[in-house]
């Protein structure tokens, strides 16, 4: 039905849009999560933060599943040299990971207060070192990786878990978390009663929201002006084999801005960015709530939406080998299996969509302090 070259930018894009799904759902969960030490002051408070996204953080993280499986089956290369180049951090992640499902099923087993604030905190752990730590790779991402092919295609990579910490990475590190806090703050706004919580969501919100807009700006200054960015060398050859080796890029100061004179109409992610970043600072500030979360949720996809549109076509640049560098042209799987992919992609995601739809109907309503009281399915 599609050619190798469509095939290639179609699933570059289903790539985006299941990382731009994962940021948007699970991502006000990480937010939440990373606020609950700090919006809520008493255990019924805690409990109240903990139950708003107690019935869907499960399938929220679906769209991280969905994401790595993609990544796997259509981008060997980039799953390959990404995940075993970046282990160390990768472990971080899933060791914050696994203190969620154990906080959340643990954490109210005891009435012993020291138990539960433990518990507390490593929830936040479960959010904020993520959130930081899936930014700083995107910051490595556009920075390029220390990663070299040899000649058979076996990847060498000659970084540390120390150098994946630069100045513009951490800027990226913490715009991520920002990004989120401000997510899960207007999420917090919806879900919980009014009170002192909602009220505590809201100043974190603000905080957040100027923080997105300020890191956000300094990291469009890191790109502009600093040494960030690549471009190919030579012809490109959209339907030619999966083989990076074919491929000859270098260092391009601003690089990553070139597309935006190529195709003027990607200017639409930054302004989501910082336009949806705004439209949600000032719903949190005037109290309305629906236009808070629209506006992170936004934000978050301007953001993420502009690192793939100004790297494209690249996908994981080397800063260290001119010929290993992974773009949409040479990283792909063939292209049979990116068609019984698509089609099954085709298939279920309607699927996953449409339930993920009905259960935020189902469970829709705010967390109210008598629920805690009562209701036995709360965490």
């Amino acid at each position: 039905m599609f050619d190798y070259e469509t095939l290639r930018l179609i699933w570059w894009a289903l790539m985006g849009i299941l990382l731009i799904g994962f940021a948007l759902t699970d991502g006000f969960d990480l937010g939440v999560a990373a606020l609950l030490p700090f919006v809520g002051r008493t255990d019924a408070e805690r409990r109240m933060v903990i139950n708003s996204i107690g019935p869907t953080w499960e399938g929220n993280q679906v769209w991280f599943i969905l994401a790595g499986g993609a990544i796997f089956a259509a981008w060997p290369f980039v799953y390959a040299i990404s995940f075993s180049g970046f282990y160390l951090a990768m472990f971080l992640v899933l060791a914050a990971l696994i203190l969620r499902p154990v906080g959340f099923k643990y954490r109210s087993k005891r009435p012993d207060p020291a138990w539960r604030s433990r518990w507390d905190w490593a929830l936040f752990v479960g959010g904020f070192v993520p959130a930081l730590v899936f930014g700083v790779a995107v910051g490595n991402v556009l920075s390029g990786a220390p990663f070299r092919l040899d000649s058979d295609l076996r990847a060498f990579f000659d970084g540390s878990f120390l150098g994946l910490f630069t100045p513009f990475t951490l800027v990226c590190g913490l715009l991520s978390v920002a990004m989120l806090v401000l997510h899960g703050s207007a999420w917090l706004a919806i879900k919980i009663e009014h009170g002192p919580v909602h009220d505590r969501a809201r100043k974190f919100g603000t905080v957040a929201g100027i923080a997105s807009l300020a890191l956000f700006a300094i990291g469009w200054g890191f790109v502009a002006y600093g040494d960030i960015g690549y471009r190919i060398i030579g012809a490109i050859d959209p339907s030619g084999p999966s083989n990076p080796l074919h491929t000859t890029s270098e260092l391009a100061r601003g690089g990553w801005l070139a597309n935006y004179a190529l195709y003027p109409w990607i200017i639409i992610a930054p302004a989501l960015g910082f336009g949806g970043a705004a439209v949600a600072l000032v719903g949190i500030r005037r109290g309305s709530e629906g236009a808070a979360f629209a506006g992170s949720s936004a934000s978050a996809l301007g953001i993420i939406a502009t690192v793939g549109l100004s790297m494209f076509p690249f996908i994981l640049p080397s800063s260290i080998d001119s010929h290993s560098s992974l773009t949409v042209w040479n990283a792909s799987s063939s292209a049979k299996t990116l068609g019984i992919m698509l089609f099954v992609t085709v298939v279920l995601l309607p699927i996953v969509v449409a339930y993920t739809a009905w259960a935020y109907k189902v469970m829709f309503g705010r967390v109210t302090t008598q629920d805690v009281a009562t209701n036995p399915d709360f965490y």
